[in-house]
């Protein structure tokens, strides 16, 4: 095995370096190789394959060939790795810097995800996408967490709230509710997550209609029978037209047509029927049919 893990090392910087290839192969050639070069160091000891990758990151190569040696050294489980990385993201440029950024998160190490924090707050857009998207590969709510708390624009406040709501961080995104007020971005968060709990509170609470509707409405995402209940029942329990038409438009996106079939036969209303009926047609409902027929037919 020692023997073996030596000859590969020496074949690799062999295939690494741009002169010994390009005597042999074309360039399209090459590259293959050298990929192919870089991936067989994954099974090999770090310590041996760590100084490969750090060769081919320092030397004359494509975008592509380093972009998977970053890859690589995302893979090797060493602090010195990770250091490298956080380098590449610190001082790199263009797409090899958002590169490092993202096999951060997929390294996962924690005090290199810790370093990102610096990165966020003083790079540009595309960084700060690099560093929210690295976190979202590494589970890393809190740290989204705390960018969003510490958000000094509605912009990057949103975009955070976006990746909890994609990490399912559900007590992340009510303690922003608590600390920073709820919102429309919040409100989709909760819906993306299926935080079908808080968006039941929001719905219920008449204090504020806008974002009641809303509520409503991204109840209807989460879906599920508990959900289509609740959204029956706020239907029958008010008289706005608002909270109503919420209702509605919930059941119409958790494709509940039982529940508007219920509600059709248990109303008296010939405006009511009409506007439900309507929303049964929208939905394609097998039982519209019949129902149209019935009211044809002037049977109720």
């Amino acid at each position: 095995m020692h023997t073996f893990v030596k000859t590969l090392s020496t074949v690799v910087l062999l295939l690494v370096s741009a002169s010994g290839i390009a005597q042999s192969a074309s360039p399209d050639d090459a590259e293959e190789l050298k990929i192919t070069a870089l991936e067989a160091l994954m099974s090999a000891p770090p310590e041996r394959a760590l100084p490969i990758v750090e060769k081919v990151l320092a030397g004359n190569h494509s975008d592509e060939v380093k972009e998977r040696a970053l890859f690589i050294l995302s893979q090797i489980d060493l602090p010195a790795a990770q250091t490298i990385l956080l380098d590449a993201a610190r001082q790199g440029g263009g797409e090899m810097r958002l590169e490092a950024i993202r096999m951060i998160g997929i390294g996962g190490e924690a005090d290199a995800l810790a370093g990102l924090i610096d990165l966020y707050n003083s790079g540009d857009e595309e960084v700060r996408e690099a560093v929210l998207e690295a976190y979202l590969i590494a589970d890393d709510a809190q740290s989204v967490y705390q960018i969003a708390l510490n958000a000094d624009n509605e912009d990057d406040y949103e975009e955070a709230v976006e990746i909890l709501g994609m990490m399912d961080a559900r007590d992340q995104l009510r303690e922003l509710s608590n600390t920073r007020g709820t919102s429309e971005t919040l409100i989709e968060a909760y819906a993306i997550s299926g935080d079908a709990e808080s968006l039941r509170k929001l719905a219920l609470d008449a204090s504020d209609p806008e974002l009641q509707g809303q509520a409503i409405e991204a109840l209807g995402i989460v879906g599920g029978p508990e959900v289509n209940r609740t959204l029956v029942e706020i239907y029958r329990n008010t008289d706005e037209p608002d909270v109503r038409e919420a209702a509605l438009d919930g059941l119409l996106i958790a494709d509940h047509d039982e529940g508007l079939l219920e509600l059709y036969r248990a109303s008296d209303s010939p405006a009511e029927k009409k506007e439900l009926l309507e929303y049964l047609v929208m939905m394609d409902s097998d039982s519209v049919w019949d129902l149209i027929d019935s009211a044809l037919d002037g049977q109720r």
